[in-house]
């Protein structure tokens, strides 16, 4: 029974990558990929929906929908005031089109540590890149790779970014948003530099292969006066209000808890830049956003539902024992384990939703600081997390760029798989060195 049970499970993981892969319903996805985990494992069918599904289902609701509905509703406000591409511009401007290659996924990095959302930092920063890529000349299917180093990973996952995948691990390890600061800013550290040079070297050698900017039908240039785009400080204060109650501790205390930190800052965007939106519409835009942030927890809810069966299997302990018994560092199966879900469920938020509630417990245990776990389970959920079936990743490449995956998916794999995945075994080496850093 164990051999096939092993069997179920990776095939079940295999199904689940396909499917989406495929444009299946991702609630359609998880209830097959669950049946075959529970068939292949001998657990009762009913039991495996009824009970071990909806625990994961629910329990990842419960721990998570305040930060998916307040990040729902700061991401909204930094949108429809032009905050976030106000931010976007100037960075660019300062920076110069010459250094194009930099400054997008600095502009994207800045907004998402700030706690704007992936999308709307792609979706916000994309009509400037289109600009300064046209402008230095750089071929546009190198866009999409920009976007999504910038927005998926040194700032999503660093210390003290206001994002889910600080959260998860905080909310089930009990640790802070800063955890594993000085060998995590120093992995991510390493991602961003490692990523800027490899963007550079890429557009570098396509443009020596001719290579030019090619501007596709449909591409808007038109330049937007700044008067209709509220003051970069006013627009950066939000994002600092944020950053500051959420990490900023008294006593050991945070001055507030991570929802009401992202929903400070969400009202103070609405009413530090109130002139650049129409107040009549907030109640639209707020329905549209818890509407946004349902849909969005429920689908990951879904991936989690999954891994609870699966977790739950008579069979998962070998899996983790495996991994926890890898020769060399401890540490090294916590990163196999965290990435390899990451990546089957094609999303890091949704793969450290199922992998943090396992894998967290089993190295506190071995004596591991849960300040460390939590750092390297949240640098290791933002490499096979990328892979291209990924929601964020199709979007931005085929909807957004409307490039397609053949042209510019080497270069994402690249900046979003390849350099994540060796920050994080940086990360391991530092964590294992020097495990009493802050």
């Amino acid at each position: 029974m164990t051999a096939l049970g092993i069997i179920g499970i990776i095939l079940a993981f295999a199904l689940l990558m396909y499917m989406i892969m495929k444009g299946f319903n991702i609630y359609l996805t998880v209830f097959v990929c669950t049946l075959v985990v529970a068939v292949t494992s001998q657990m009762n069918i009913y039991d495996a929906y009824k009970v071990h599904f909806m625990t994961g289902f629910t329990t990842f609701f419960k721990n998570n929908y305040l930060i998916f509905l307040t990040g729902t509703l700061m991401a909204k406000a930094m949108d429809i005031t032009g905050a976030a591409k106000s931010i976007a511009k100037t960075i660019i401007k300062v920076m110069g089109t010459e250094w194009a290659f930099i400054s997008v996924p600095v502009a994207c990095g800045v907004l998402c540590y700030g706690g704007v959302s992936a999308f709307v930092c792609s979706f916000a920063v994309f009509p400037i890149a289109l600009q300064v890529f046209r402008a230095a000349d750089l071929p546009r299917r190198g866009i999409p790779g920009a976007l999504c180093f910038g927005c998926s990973t040194f700032a999503m996952i660093a210390p003290g970014a206001v994002q889910i995948h600080n959260n998860v691990p905080a909310t089930e390890l009990g640790t802070s948003y800063m955890a594993g600061a000085v060998n995590g800013f120093m992995a991510c550290g390493f991602m961003l530099v490692a990523g800027i040079i490899y963007l550079h070297f890429w557009l570098s050698k396509a443009k020596k292969n001719g290579e030019h900017f090619i501007a596709k039908e449909g591409d808007d240039f038109g330049e937007e006066g700044d008067s209709h785009l509220p003051n970069f400080v006013v627009s950066l204060l939000p994002l600092v209000i944020t950053i500051v109650l959420v990490n900023v501790k008294f006593n050991g205390v945070a001055i507030a808890p991570v929802e009401a930190g992202v929903l400070a800052g969400a009202v103070s965007a609405v009413v530090l830049m109130i002139k650049y939106i129409n107040p009549k519409e907030l109640p639209k835009h707020f329905a549209d956003g818890a509407a946004m942030a349902l849909l969005s927890i429920t689908n990951t809810c879904a991936v989690n539902g999954f891994g609870g069966v699966a977790s739950n299997s008579p069979v998962f302990g070998d899996i983790i024992s495996a991994m926890v018994n890898l020769p060399g560092p401890k540490l090294l199966g916590l990163v196999i384990g965290t990435t390899v879900i990451a990546g089957i469920c094609g999303s890091a938020s949704g793969g450290l939703g199922i992998a943090v509630p396992i894998l967290g417990p089993v190295y506190t245990q071995l004596g591991i600081a849960p300040s460390i776990v939590h750092r390297v389970m949240a640098l290791s959920s933002s490499a096979l997390d990328s892979l291209p079936h990924n929601g964020y990743i199709v979007t931005v490449t085929n909807g957004l760029c409307r490039e397609t995956h053949k042209d510019s998916y080497g270069l994402t794999f690249a900046l979003t798989v390849i350099i994540p995945l060796i920050g994080s075994l940086i990360g391991v080496a530092l964590f294992t060195l020097f495990p009493n850093l802050p």
